[in-house]
């Protein structure tokens, strides 16, 4: 598989990931309700997420309620707002500096440069997976900790909801994608950096000296 094929791969992860990380930020399912012990009412479900909580029927009818104040949020969701917003904005620059600099297009001509601008396209995409991947981890050990933890009433117990683990794949596709992109700019820098030198042969003159004009 050549450079350009691995380059284009590595963005079309990038992107996946990035669109990945918005489908988490907005979906309700951080966190559902756990059934457990005394708790297996199963009437209703509870979703909480970053942005709203939804109360979904037995009917199919759900209610969602957008959070009311922002400071009175628990931290971990002004954080994982934060974090998140600022991830697809990232992904964003991400694609266009990767786009600019990548070998299929001509916004740039082939040189150093241009290898610089999509390792750096690259290393958003890293960052972006760093970033999003702090939130998903704290959700995930406030949840575990709460569901494991005797004091907490059995009503108010949580499990992991399915937005933690499309962030966690969404993590998976920007830290590889990212790492293609990359590692191939970087190949592709290295053979950029050994032309090839040519040196003509020397040949004797009459005298039985070589001519200096066959040195390159």
């Amino acid at each position: 598989m050549t450079s350009a094929a691995v380059e284009i791969l590595g963005l079309g992860l990038g992107i996946l990931g990035w669109v990945g990380v918005i489908l988490a930020c907005g979906l309700p399912m951080w966190q559902v309700s756990a059934f457990i012990d005394v708790n297996i009412v199963v009437a209703q479900t509870i979703w909480e997420g970053l942005w709203m909580n939804c109360v979904v029927q037995s009917t199919g009818q759900m209610q969602c309620k957008v959070y009311d104040s922002i400071l009175a949020l628990p931290p971990e969701v002004q954080a994982g707002r934060a974090l998140t917003v600022i991830v697809a904005l990232l992904g964003l620059v991400a694609l266009m500096v990767t786009v600019v600099g990548a070998q299929c297009t001509n916004c740039i001509r082939p040189g150093k440069m241009k290898s610089r601008i999509v390792i750096a396209g690259g290393a958003i995409y890293i960052l972006c997976g760093i970033l999003v991947l702090i939130p998903l981890c704290w959700f995930a050990n406030i949840v575990i900790s709460d569901f494991y933890d005797p004091t907490v009433p059995s009503s108010r117990k949580r499990e992991m909801g399915a937005a933690l683990y499309i962030g966690w794949a969404a993590t998976a596709l920007l830290l590889f994608g990212g790492c293609l992109i990359c590692c191939c700019s970087c190949s592709q820098r290295d053979e950029n950096s050994f032309p090839l030198k040519y040196s003509a042969p020397r040949r004797p003159t009459s005298n039985g000296e070589y001519d200096k004009k066959n040195y390159v």
